[in-house]
């Protein structure tokens, strides 16, 4: 590989889909090919992408939700280029590092006062993972709920929660003990938690999959039924968390709601380096580390490396600074507005939800 690592890359530039075709995923290949999606994109900024040829597309994706701060945002980059450049003693493990427990702060300070104890992941469906593993050692349950068409990550126990067939499928056997359940049913939900065994409902305040959001007052009338069966109210903020919804988190547009666990990702990593954080109450967090011997008995390698602490710190930090969550309020209800109106002049369109 020669010194200067795009003239090295220029060299190869064409070969992708090929490589693709032949060392990775020739299925997807296929697929783009067929509906005439296969690009060569050179340079993405904001919320736009721009293709070999200089044509410029609008990016609804976001890389599945990861660019809420917008494709290299400059702010982030220039803090990642900065902990880049000064050789930090980077994953040393017998360590408490600075970077981990700035962000950690910064997370709490927007979570439920009693939510003080943050778990570093490598991505959303590991904090799912870690969610159903914490639930279980605190409450000495195995079982699970969690709502139909409901998305928690594919790795296997957040898969077993998931509310289609369709990713479920030919996978075998997953994690034991779980119940689908109706989402927005509370007498569905109320039936499966009366058996007092069922360690967490886990929920997702905006279905990632459907866009279908919890009705009002069902998260608070919820989490009362989990307190009064000594079940943990566990909300997927992976995707809609963040300030995506004009809310740091989305269930706190509705009053009284102060769930035990909640898992976010994605827009915290600012596009950058994977990462993922559980945001948890003491008492739980303590029944898992319950001793020196078992302070690590659930870890990962890189879940707080130098890295990605950094892109999660400069991520909470551009989200307040350049009031990111204010803006998605405004902007949301003027796209709300925008779009009722064509919804009611248009006979193709027959829903806005949001």
């Amino acid at each position: 590989m020669h010194t200067d690592f795009f003239d090295w890359l220029a060299a190869h530039e064409g070969r992708q889909y090929d490589l693709h075709l032949k060392h990775i995923n020739p299925a997807f290949v296929r697929m783009l090919r067929a509906i005439g999606f296969d690009k060569r994109y050179v340079r993405g900024e904001g919320a736009y992408l721009w293709d070999e040829h200089g044509t410029k597309y609008l990016d609804l994706l976001t890389g599945w939700g990861v660019f809420a701060l917008g494709r290299n945002n400059p702010k982030v980059k220039s803090i990642l280029q900065q902990v880049l450049a000064r050789d930090l003693p980077n994953l040393v493990r017998m360590d408490c590092g600075l970077l981990s427990g700035l962000v950690a702060e910064m997370l709490t300070k927007h979570a439920p006062e009693p939510l003080s104890r943050v778990f570093f992941t490598n991505s959303g469906t590991e904090t799912v993972e870690t969610a159903i593993k914490f639930a279980r050692c605190a409450t000495g349950r195995n079982g699970l709920v969690y709502c139909d068409h409901a998305f928690h990550g594919l790795t296997t126990g957040s898969l077993a929660l998931n509310g289609s067939t369709f990713f479920r499928d030919r996978f075998g056997e997953l994690l034991p003990g779980t119940t689908m359940v109706p989402f927005n049913d509370l007498a569905a939900l109320e039936e499966v938690l009366s058996s007092r065994k069922v360690a967490a409902f886990v929920i997702e305040p905006v279905q990632g999959k459907t866009c279908a959001v919890v009705a009002d007052g069902y998260l608070a009338d919820a989490q009362r039924l989990c307190r009064r069966y000594g079940t943990l109210l566990v909300v997927d903020e992976v995707q809609c968390g963040l300030g995506r919804t004009g809310k740091w988190f989305a269930f706190q547009h509705w009053e009284g709601v102060e769930p035990d666990i909640i898992c976010t990702a994605k827009a915290l990593s600012g596009g950058f380096v994977p990462v993922g954080a559980v945001i948890t109450r003491p008492r739980i967090m303590d029944r898992v580390f319950d001793s020196m011997e078992r302070c690590v008995v659930h870890s990962n390698t890189f879940g707080q490396n130098d890295m990605a602490m950094a892109a999660a710190l400069a991520s909470l930090y551009v989200i307040e600074e350049d009031h990111l969550v204010e803006n998605a309020a405004t902007m949301g209800d003027y796209v709300m507005q925008r779009l009722k109106l064509i919804a009611d002049s248009c006979p193709f369109v027959s829903d806005v939800r949001g």
